[in-house]
């Protein structure tokens, strides 16, 4: 095991990729059709403070038709569907440790094959400052955590409380072992932690090191900016996705843009794009709870609106595919080439049709190329931050079901159903 290493980064080079695009905006982006969506979730104490958050796709290894959705609730827990959108399962998160503590509340989740023998679904507990990790066979999740499994960044349950605590989450493999990356709430640093298998199935973990990216950044004109946020929260990070065939991970800082960096931490990180709010001056006022934005400089990116959200990777053969990001400003969603410098290729957001409502604000998608079930060209899986029509005040969200070849034939981009298995990764 390598040791615990502390990686700043207090320069980087910046670097943009792709041509310049149309101003951030949902309109006139065209729509594409969604073919269904899961049953409500309710933020509420009716509704369990069910809310969701991010998907991950479990690939069945026999029957694709019998695959499954996986996807976040805060602390409503863990919720799984069918492809038809139907709940199979729904696992609570834990309860506070204490009467004066945090109960558990479930983030992220990605999908990792084969560990042990074993597939498992990690899921990054802000609450508890934990990885809960499941086991998923046919179909069905299976608590395996390591009982002893530690804080991931803090040490004590008072720290926790203050909740700069694990929030997003990306699984990565390579010759060396089973990895989660993970990121910190109101924080900009990053961990590589190692899955280890424990005694009597359980499954534990270790932090290697950890990467700092900035909270400040100089201008084209030589002016500091720092993205403006509440006192003592720097800009965080949530959406990640690895590359599994590369090693290379890419990181969403919200109010910043998109990282591209190495998955295991090391060597410098490069900001491949910017939300279009780079660089705008602001001012906290404590008594509204919100910025006083200044004058827009213009040094922002022009195909996200912060924040940016969720990463999903479709992959191609050959080393190609798709990079997808959630533009949560705007309700749409880019596409970069998943190869070279991550040239930009479109935009595109999710209607409404046949009584399915758009996603709007959405935090967390996936996406795999495979045939699974009925969506025979592969399937993408979108939170949608903003249920309609809704239940009176309650703040409702849900998970919305998309054919990839219905993004493809938008867009232009190919459909390979056979360039790439999760399994095997290929």
């Amino acid at each position: 095991m390598r040791p615990l290493q502390r990686l700043s980064v207090a320069a980087l080079t910046l670097a943009l990729a792709g041509a310049l695009a149309a101003p951030a905006s949902g309109q006139g982006v065209e729509p594409v059709d969604p073919e269904l969506e899961t049953p409500a979730l309710f933020d509420d104490a009716a509704g369990g403070f069910a809310n969701g958050d991010d998907p991950a796709i479990w690939a069945h290894p026999a029957d694709s038709g019998s695959s499954v959705v996986i996807a976040t609730a805060k602390e409503g827990g863990l919720f799984s569907y069918d492809l038809d959108g139907r709940q199979l399962q729904h696992v609570p998160a834990p309860a506070a440790p204490g009467p004066d503590d945090e109960p558990g509340r479930f983030n992220n989740v990605d999908v990792t094959y084969g560990f042990g023998g074993r597939d498992l679904a990690v899921v990054s507990d802000r609450g508890g400052d934990r990885l809960r990790i499941y086991a998923v066979s046919n179909g069905q999740l299976t608590d395996v955590t390591d009982p002893a499994a530690p804080f991931v960044f803090n040490t004590t349950q008072e720290q926790v409380n203050a909740a700069e605590t694990v929030y997003g989450l990306a699984t990565w493999k390579d010759v060396t072992g089973t990895y989660a990356l993970v990121s910190r709430r109101h924080k900009t640093s990053v961990g590589l932690v190692r899955l280890l298998a424990k005694p009597g199935g359980k499954v534990g973990y270790q932090l290697v090191r950890t990467l700092d990216l900035p909270a400040s950044f100089t201008l084209p004109n030589g002016q500091t900016w720092t993205p403006c946020l509440e006192p003592d929260e720097l800009p965080q990070v949530e959406g990640m996705v690895v590359d599994q065939r590369a090693d290379v991970l890419y990181a969403a800082q919200e109010d910043v843009g998109i990282w591209r960096m190495r998955a295991d931490l090391t060597g410098a990180p490069v900001l491949m794009d910017k939300v279009r709010e780079y660089g705008v001056p602001g001012t906290y006022d404590p008594e509204t709870e919100d910025c006083v934005l200044g004058a827009d400089p213009g040094y922002g990116g022009r195909r996200l609106a912060a924040d940016a959200e969720g990463l999903t990777i479709y992959h191609r053969a050959d080393g190609k595919g798709y990079l997808l990001a959630s533009s949560q400003g705007d309700s749409t969603f880019a596409v970069y080439r998943r190869e070279g410098s991550n040239a930009y290729l479109g935009r595109f957001r999710v209607g409404a049709d046949d009584g399915v409502d758009g996603v709007d604000h959405s935090d967390g998608s996936a996406v795999l190329n495979i045939p699974l079930g009925d969506f025979d060209e592969g399937l993408f899986v979108a939170h949608d931050g903003a249920d309609t029509p809704g239940d009176g005040d309650r703040e409702v969200t849900n998970f919305t079901f998309v054919g990839w070849g219905d993004i493809a034939d938008e867009l232009d981009l190919d459909v390979d159903t056979d360039g790439w298995d999760p399994r095997g990764q290929g």
